[in-house]
């Protein structure tokens, strides 16, 4: 790195850690009914809500009721956007007068939108309408992401609550996360990418001149560029961790991302919500230690991703430099950004289920484009979604603990918290479960020849695309290898079935972990407690991540990227 590249890296995490803290004790205030600074303001937009809907805010749910409630609400959500998407030839805030979607790649973007993968098999500008992208997929960016969160929260309930069935009010935590956290956010970034360039208004598309006219098979005189309320998606996309862009280049386009600094406030806004979600775990424990832990396991791997990442594209390619040209790997790769602006994007957005791009993952070496393809299938917990990469580590550390009691012969505890069986079958569910979908559906790709017709790519690399392609949909990230061809019947059905069980099967069972958690008594810690909170047991913590990932999927990676590598460098 360049000092220009070492400053802008250290900047940005020294202002990432100085915000997790208050960020995360704010939140905490919020999901416990506390008083904060935006209470005079939004209390009686909250009151008026829960009268409208019928809501009683004081009273609260088993996790069955609340697994019932949020099945339900995003079933319906999904519903809408699919039935929005079909009709959305008769729908106004269309100036390009687009046609609808098939009815198999509505099915597939519903399905995507609704469970915080943003998936696109399509091109948002030569696709989607103004209205859809407002009414349709914005307003499911912010209900997807207040999903997550309030799963998350459930959780965290279940470990502190002592001898209850009750782990909250879906309403009234889904209500809260869109109200007191993520429409003033949104609201106040979307002002600030408007300052920075990014555009939001109701135009129709521009035809332009070009400067000088193109000329190949044909003569290029005149360009057309999109236009649309890119601004206000934008924020909750990034924030949210959704990822889907109102530009097929997603975060490359510069009306998506003009500058260095938006470049870095939008790596910011999605690293902020995951990490700060560590912070408000241990507030609501009591143990504030707990959340640097897990944060602490969180960055480590992140930036050891980041640095290989670095590393491998820095070096270059060498088949490349036999054609006379050295340096850096910069294939799609934008030059605004820098080589390590481009690669904490790319772990960030893969780390956590964002799923936006600012440089082509298709085009990075094969050892860098594994650090992305690795860190989604970890089950994205570094730092993961709003609310699902809380959730699924604090799986993981049940795993921990679990194997870790085993192994000196004593009952696991967690949080004053007996860790048995049930756990442990609920915890593997939430961490296997994407996984399986994963090797399962890329084993039938590699069978099926409409699949295998897809790929622009033979060998190795055609095989981390697909690869690529079912990691992205099994763990909802949603950013792709490109080079194949999603858009096709067998990609849109399978990929919906994967982002629907792989969101909300774990979903379900860390309700129910919550409520299994809720109905223990609390057992005091003694001498032989395994304290969870201290540097060993991060450690530890992050080598069980780890090793589940490789023994998951190492055989994958070594016919993929690691093979091509190998052959790159031969």
């Amino acid at each position: 790195m360049n000092l220009y590249e070492w400053l802008e890296t250290i900047l940005f995490f020294i202002v990432l850690l100085a915000m997790v803290k208050p960020f995360g004790a704010f939140m905490a205030r919020v999901y416990q009914g506390d008083k904060t600074f935006l209470s005079p303001v939004l209390v009686p937009c909250e009151n008026l809500l829960y009268r409208v809907c019928g809501v009683e805010r004081d009273e609260e749910m088993d996790w069955k009721r609340y697994a019932v409630g949020l099945l339900l609400f995003n079933l319906l959500g999904g519903v809408a956007l699919f039935s929005i998407l079909l009709l959305q030839h008769l729908l106004p805030l269309n100036p390009q007068k687009l046609p609808a979607f098939s009815w198999h790649l509505a099915l597939n973007t519903a399905t995507s939108f609704m469970s915080n993968t943003n998936w696109q098999n399509y091109a948002g500008e030569s696709t989607t309408s103004y209205f859809t992208q407002m009414f349709g997929l914005a307003v499911q960016n912010f209900l997807s992401s207040a999903t997550g969160m309030v799963v998350a929260i459930a959780l965290i309930r279940g470990f502190v609550r002592k001898k209850t069935s009750a782990i909250g009010n879906f309403w009234v935590d889904l209500t809260r996360s869109t109200l007191y956290i993520l429409l003033p956010l949104s609201l106040v970034f979307a002002i600030f990418l408007v300052s920075q360039g990014v555009i939001q208004n109701f135009s129709p598309y521009k035809t332009v001149p070009l400067v000088q006219p193109v000329t190949g098979t044909t003569t290029v005189k005149e360009v057309t560029i999109p236009m649309g309320p890119v601004a206000s998606q934008e924020a909750i996309k990034e924030l949210g961790t959704n990822g889907g862009g109102f530009f097929n280049a997603n975060s490359a386009h510069p009306f998506e991302n003009p500058t260095p600094l938006t470049n870095m406030v939008e790596i910011f806004l999605i690293l902020l919500i995951p990490g700060a979600l560590t912070q408000t775990f241990g507030r609501m424990a009591g143990n504030p230690r707990q959340g640097w832990a897990l944060l602490a396991v969180m960055l480590a791997i992140l930036i050891f991703a980041m640095g290989v990442l670095y590393w491998a594209e820095s070096a270059g390619n060498p088949l490349v430099a036999k054609l006379g040209v050295h340096g850096i790997n910069m294939e799609g790769k934008d030059t605004r950004f820098s080589l390590a602006g481009s690669s904490l994007f790319a772990v960030a957005t893969t780390g956590t289920s964002c799923g936006a791009v600012n440089t082509m993952h298709d085009s990075l070496t094969p050892l860098g484009g594994l650090m992305p393809l690795s860190l989604i299938l970890l089950s994205e917990v570094i730092f993961g979604g709003v609310g699902t990469g809380l959730y699924t580590m604090l799986a993981f550390v049940v795993i921990a603990v679990f194997i870790a009691g085993l192994m000196i012969g004593r009952t696991p505890e967690f949080l004053g918290k007996k860790i048995e069986v049930r756990e442990m079958w609920l915890s593997m569910i939430t961490v296997l479960t994407s996984g399986i979908l994963v090797l399962v559906f890329s084993g039938i790709a590699m069978m099926v020849p409409s699949a295998v017709a897809s790929m622009a790519n033979p060998g190795t690399h055609g095989l981390s695309e697909v690869l690529y392609a079912f990691a992205s949909m099994s763990n909802n990230n949603g950013s792709a290898f490109a080079g194949l061809n999603g858009n096709t019947v067998f990609y849109n059905l399978t990929g919906a079935l994967c982002m629907s069980i792989g969101r909300f099967a774990p979903i379900v069972a860390s309700l129910a972990m919550a409520g299994s958690l809720a109905g223990k008594k609390y057992v005091p810690p003694s001498l032989g407690t395994l304290p969870t909170d201290k540097a060993p047991f991060a450690l530890w913590l992050a080598l069980v991540i780890l090793i589940v990932g490789a023994l998951t999927f190492f055989p994958a990676l070594a016919l993929g990227p690691i093979a091509e590598q190998l052959m790159m460098i031969r």
